[in-house]
């Protein structure tokens, strides 16, 4: 590259130092200098040139972000402080996508930059504090339960859960995810659903809410649900199950409240119950025993509607791990909850769901076996 010496030297205390002195100028007065165990010549090449840019910004507007990145790197190691102010200033005032943001932060984990004029890049690069993350996390979560228009509300359900997701390219440390924030929001909407089933059972019949019952209830189970989903894949739920167990006013409002609503609880019933029969939560045998007492009866008498609302619910996956979770119990509780069961079935069929394998399975184990084990 045939260039001005003087600005070199001037732009860069590198190239200042590699000067040679004048008597070591040749042919027409003219200095030569290399620079070896450069990596990307492109990069270097369009460093110097910038050198001579009157206009930087006019040049990164036309380069990108990507180009603008190597530069910086160049920019720093040849001490260009000119350049390194230019491609802070550009960098900082442009987006980036993903693949720019991780190039960016391996350069600042390799570079010093003067904080003067490196702040700005670096307020967008990292959070302040990680505990502000975790309860920005809390708080969409918190607006997601709150929010009153339902499709909204599914799409940032949707969004939620893939900034949490374990896959997402957002991950984060989720070790510090605010369980006790988490739970009172849970509270909050079984609280309302308390609220809403003596609403409706109240004499006096005053419309507190102008919005239909089922509507309301409809929407507390579904933000339980998606809490619970949360609780789950983050290893907390194990108290979500003890709340559900000891919820003792809606077990005994369920079955004086309207069929078209009160369905909605054995919908919630439905996900700790598939939970436990996979074994993603483990729950002591007295929790396990209460919850099967409190909700199993619900369950009987709300599977045909929940057949007929399933609302993405697979009702296959619900028989058989309802009947996996009623095999972890006691086996004198079992019969007793399988005799109840069992004579559901007889008389409402299809209305009732189908526990033939796991009720078999009881059956060899207490009577069978037992029976044979007698004999030897």
């Amino acid at each position: 590259m045939e260039l001005d010496s003087a600005v070199l030297c001037e732009s860069s205390a590198f190239f200042a130092a590699m000067a040679p002195p004048p008597e070591a100028t040749v042919g027409g007065g003219s200095k030569r200098i290399e620079v070896d165990g450069v990596e990307n010549v492109e990069a270097f090449k369009e460093t110097v040139e910038l050198m001579f840019e009157a206009d930087p910004m006019r040049w990164f507007v036309r380069a990108g972000v990507s180009r603008a990145i190597g530069v910086l790197e160049v920019s720093s190691s040849i001490m260009f402080d000119r350049g390194i102010k230019s491609c802070l200033e550009y960098i900082e005032a442009v987006p980036w996508n993903e693949n720019e943001e991780e190039k960016l932060k391996n350069l600042f984990a390799r570079c010093t930059f003067d904080e003067a004029v490196s702040k700005d890049v670096l307020a967008r690069l990292k959070p302040q504090c990680q505990s502000i993350s975790d309860d920005v996390t809390v708080h969409l979560i918190q607006s997601v339960t709150s929010s009153t228009n339902t499709g909204a509300r599914k799409e940032m359900q949707s969004l939620v859960n893939g900034l949490l997701s374990r896959s997402s390219v957002y991950q984060k440390d989720l070790s510090g995810l605010n369980k006790g924030s988490l739970y009172q929001i849970c509270c909050s909407c079984l609280n309302s659903l308390v609220e809403h089933f003596t609403e409706d059972l109240c004499s006096d019949k005053i419309v507190r809410d102008s919005k239909p019952m089922i509507e309301r209830v409809s929407k507390q189970t579904e933000n339980l649900n998606w809490l619970f989903d949360i609780l789950v894949n983050n290893d907390m739920a194990e108290e979500f199950v003890e709340l559900w167990a000891k919820q003792e006013d809606l077990i005994s409002m369920h079955g004086q409240a309207s069929a078209m609503f009160r369905y909605e609880l054995s919908r919630i019933s439905a996900n700790v119950f598939i939970v436990l029969g996979k074994g993603k939560v483990q729950c002591p045998s007295d929790l396990r025993s209460q919850l099967f007492y409190g909700w199993f009866r619900p369950m009987l008498m709300d599977f045909g509607w929940l057949q007929r609302c399933s609302k993405g619910l697979d009702m296959r996956m619900l028989e058989e791990n309802l009947g996996q979770a009623l095999l972890t119990l006691p086996l004198q509780q079992q019969q007793s909850l399988f005799e109840e069961w069992f004579q559901c079935f007889a008389s409402r069929g299809t209305e009732c769901p189908n526990l033939s394998r796991a009720f078999q399975v009881w059956w060899r184990r207490s009577f069978v076996r037992s029976s044979l084990e007698s004999r030897r």
